[in-house]
């Protein structure tokens, strides 16, 4: 084998090594040839303070990187929580004509107290599940009362109604539709009437 092919033979790590060898620092020499071990301690104090400089560099380098990406993941995580309540009160939001088809067979008591008992429990069992599937996505009613003192952050007022003597002024008269929240956000007030004197 010649030279030439013993040289193409090196893999990269022996190449690696010999370029490592070739950065070694080689002692200086003085005029008379001998080894001035002051120029060369001067020499390795120059190369060893640029390698610490370069070596912080990469540090502070690597650690901005890393906080980019640790805010960057932050701000996914942030973003993916507020995609997935939107996408909860989309929900809601399409199944409260439904909770509100069954709020009104349920409010005309006479007729659905004619309705046969099997089918009505039935009815109200779909009801029950249909709820507890909203609130298992965050999803629940604004509670709300006759009598409770009106909350313009929960409570749209439709009308107004004359109070009587026992009738407290700004609170809730009658319920017209229920509300409801995901968390401490309103999506829908109940809409309700208001007593005022």
């Amino acid at each position: 084998m010649t030279d030439e092919e013993n040289n193409n033979l090196h893999t990269p790590l022996e190449t690696d090594i010999q370029d490592d060898a070739e950065d070694i620092v080689q002692f200086e020499y003085n005029a008379d040839g001998e080894e001035d071990l002051k120029a060369t301690l001067k020499k390795i104090r120059k190369d060893l303070k640029q390698a610490q400089h370069e070596k912080q560099e990469y540090l502070t380098s690597w650690q901005r990187e890393r906080a980019d990406f640790m805010n960057y993941k932050k701000g996914e995580i942030d973003h993916n929580r507020k995609i997935e309540a939107m996408a909860r009160e989309h929900f809601a939001e399409e199944l409260l004509p439904v909770l509100d088809a069954y709020d009104m067979a349920f409010a005309n008591k006479e007729a659905w107290e004619k309705v046969e008992k099997n089918w009505r429990v039935g009815v109200e069992y779909i009801h029950q599940q249909l709820l507890k599937v909203l609130a298992e996505n965050g999803i629940e009613e604004i509670a709300v009362q006759i009598g409770d003192p009106i909350d313009p952050m929960l409570h749209e007022a439709m009308n107004t109604i004359p109070a009587g003597e026992n009738d407290t002024d700004h609170t809730v008269a009658q319920i017209i539709q229920k509300g409801y929240k995901n968390g401490d956000k309103v999506f829908r007030p109940a809409r309700v009437n208001v007593f005022e004197k």
